[in-house]
């Protein structure tokens, strides 16, 4: 699958918490989130492997026991079904791949 530009439609999520999905395959999904300063995703956990990257912005992410301050460039990957948190500092753009798909995620 080629996406020039985002295949999926953006969405909110949580409040203050956009999604828009941009590719994705058998096993994987490639999905971009716009968060905006002081909106917070709660700590949950998921089936899901997620690796993601921090293209602008501040985020306080919590992943399991530990927590860090993430700066555009940093990055992480957290294992299924470890509970994770994140808040963002400042307005943040991150892109994160799921795997096995988020079927929730789709378009």
């Amino acid at each position: 699958m080629y996406s020039p530009s985002g295949a999926g439609p953006r969405r909110t999520v949580l409040d203050g918490i956009d999604m828009t999905p941009l590719a994705w395959g058998a096993k994987t999904i490639l999905v971009r989130f716009d968060l905006q300063a002081g909106s917070a995703i709660p700590s949950h956990h998921h089936p899901h492997e997620q690796t993601g990257f921090l293209v602008s912005g501040r985020l306080r992410l919590t992943i399991g026991a530990e927590t860090v301050e993430a700066a555009a460039g940093a990055s992480w990957s957290i294992p299924a079904d470890v509970p994770h948190a994140a808040e963002a500092l400042e307005p943040c753009v991150a892109v994160e791949v799921f795997t096995p798909v988020r079927e929730d995620y789709l378009p």
